[in-house]
């Protein structure tokens, strides 16, 4: 799932808008940005929003304020049959297809596709059969923690690797509790399970993006951290990739003027194209950590490190003193850092001035 470099998932989402040919476009828009893989949703709105069910206060900003939350996502689905000509349609472009199950049903359907893994929506985490059921799949899991407590991610951790160590779901909690309790439990989500810091607010303000909390998640869990971006600039991205980052998912859009609930909070392709660069121009910057001279530097550190040379001539014999010797830039010769070793001792042979020692 994840390599050295920061895996970019490029978010088409919703914002296909129920169109097919803008789908296919947004697959096109991604592979050329240089993404990893671009990502949907896979969901029946009936099976998702109950009639009652309001909409987010950014979904009433960009929706009709009269319209149900369920009408708005039924405008919303990606049919089912898109699925596999979209899949086809990222390969021949080189990029992997997947998208996000929010119902069991939707999860079944899209295990019929050979994802290579799957991405845990923040809403689902506290959604124990569908996070069980993604669990048990056994394919890797991408676990979004936006709206999430520290307490609400662990628990959804240990439903995770009940999930994987169990054939069957739990009579309860006490079961997960009890399986969670073992270290082994914990041991197996090592490689199977990646966290995504989010902010589940569109867009997310500044104030509100807590980059902090992705050190937070890696020193809590032990597991890898990406981040899953909703401001409306490119900055924070590049910013947490700089903070190690592991995932990088951005919602990007072909014109943010579109109707729709994530437009406004998405890159269009010329900045996801930019984004992307700047990633991968920031990971590689990242280097190994190690501290050592690169090899651009060998040739300058010969051309700038001082070594010692005669301040004045100095004679066979004569004591080395502050006044006849100092350190210079001579290319090769005793480095600098011997000048108290050489004080007192006597010259064996004679130096000119400005010769090195």
């Amino acid at each position: 799932m994840i390599s050295d470099k920061v895996f970019i998932i490029a978010e088409a989402g919703v914002n296909h808008n129920g169109d097919r040919k803008l789908a296919f476009d947004l697959v096109d828009a991604a592979a050329a940005s240089g993404a990893d893989a671009v990502k949907f949703q896979t969901f029946n709105a009936k099976r998702l929003a109950a009639d009652s069910a309001p909409k987010a206060a950014y979904q009433q900003q960009a929706n009709e304020a009269g319209e149900s939350q369920l009408a708005m996502l039924q405008a919303l689905e990606l049919p089912l049959e898109w699925h596999e000509p979209l899949q086809r349609h990222a390969h021949q472009r080189g990029i992997e297809f997947l998208s996000t199950a929010f119902d069991l049903q939707s999860l079944a359907f899209l295990e019929t596709l050979g994802l290579p893994f799957y991405k845990v929506p923040s809403g689902e985490i506290t959604n124990a059969p569908l996070l069980w059921a993604f669990a048990h799949t056994r394919k890797p899991l991408v676990v979004s923690t936006g709206m999430a407590s520290l307490s609400e991610i662990e628990q959804a951790l240990a439903i995770i690797s009940h999930a994987i160590r169990s054939d069957q779901p739990p009579q309860g909690m006490g079961e997960v509790w009890r399986n969670w309790s073992e270290q082994a439990a914990r041991e197996v989500l090592s490689d199977r399970v990646s966290l995504l810091h989010c902010t589940s607010q569109y867009p997310t303000p500044m104030e509100e993006v807590n980059l902090r909390a992705m050190d937070t998640l890696s020193s809590v869990f032990g597991l890898p951290v990406g981040y899953s971006d909703h401001t409306q600039d490119l900055l924070i991205p590049i910013a947490a990739t700089a903070r190690e980052a592991t995932i990088i998912e951005k919602h990007f859009t072909l014109d943010r003027q579109l109707p729709g609930p994530d437009h406004k909070a998405s890159l269009e392709p010329d900045e996801l194209t930019h984004m992307v660069d700047a990633i991968r121009q920031v990971s590689l910057a990242l280097g190994d950590g190690y501290k050592a001279p690169q090899p651009s530097e060998w040739q300058t550190r010969d051309a700038v490190r001082q070594q010692l040379v005669a301040r004045r001539s100095i004679k066979y014999g004569e004591t080395f003193t502050l006044d006849n010797m100092t350190t210079a830039r001579a290319g090769r010769g005793e480095p600098a850092y011997l000048y108290w070793d050489y004080l007192g001792k006597q010259a064996i042979r004679d130096y000119r001035e400005g010769e090195m020692l």
